[in-house]
């Protein structure tokens, strides 16, 4: 009996000594060419500002309308706004057919524009998918008029796992990177109509 009593404690202080490894995410450019010409564009994105309620290590999930849940073993490798404004910097890249796009603090780039991002809905629900409302500015770099928008993606998940979150939140960011590239064009092309030819 005794020994029987030994074994049962020695289960449970190993068990209590276990807890699940946790994991990190990151956020990928997933956008691809999509054939319009490339462009001499130089881009700094930034600052990128996320809801309160999601800016935190832990992925945090819609659990009812009025409840969320905070993972605490499924986390962001590293701050939020940076991982989206490093997202949609690689999508706009891929987008413009341009390396000269980087993310803030953005050191020896010679910029003719800059994208500012504020996340209105960053939000994940398990079994379902993910929403991302941006409202996003580009402005040209020497001043001037610039543009803004707002874009609402969604995207289902693909899977039932948390892993699934992460990968879902980076194909509404390629959406999101998708008008603001429009964007950008939109603008470029406007400065080269109003530009005094050179006689």
């Amino acid at each position: 009996m005794r020994a029987g009593l030994h074994l049962v404690l020695a289960v449970a202080i190993l068990g209590c000594g276990t807890s699940p490894a946790a994991r990190f995410y990151t956020l990928d450019a997933t956008a691809r060419p999509d054939g319009s010409r490339a462009g001499s564009y130089a881009i700094v994105v930034g600052p990128v500002t996320v809801p309160p309620a999601v800016d935190r290590p832990q992925l945090v999930l819609q659990a009812a309308p009025n409840r969320v849940t905070v993972d605490e073993f499924h986390r962001w490798a590293g701050p939020l706004d940076d991982a989206v404004a490093r997202a949609i910097a690689g999508n706009l890249a891929a987008l413009l057919g341009t390396t000269q796009v980087a993310a803030l603090p953005a050191t020896g780039l010679a910029a003719t524009h800059r994208v500012t991002v504020d996340l209105q809905r960053f939000e994940a629900t398990p079994g379902g998918g993910v929403v991302v409302e941006a409202l996003w500015a580009v402005r040209p770099w020497a001043g001037g008029e610039g543009t803004s928008g707002r874009t609402l993606a969604t995207e289902a998940l693909e899977g039932a796992e948390v892993d699934a979150v992460p990968a879902a939140y980076s194909r509404a960011l390629a959406t999101v990177s998708a008008d603001v590239a429009a964007a950008i064009r939109s603008d470029a092309g406007r400065r080269r109509v109003a530009a005094p030819r050179s006689r």
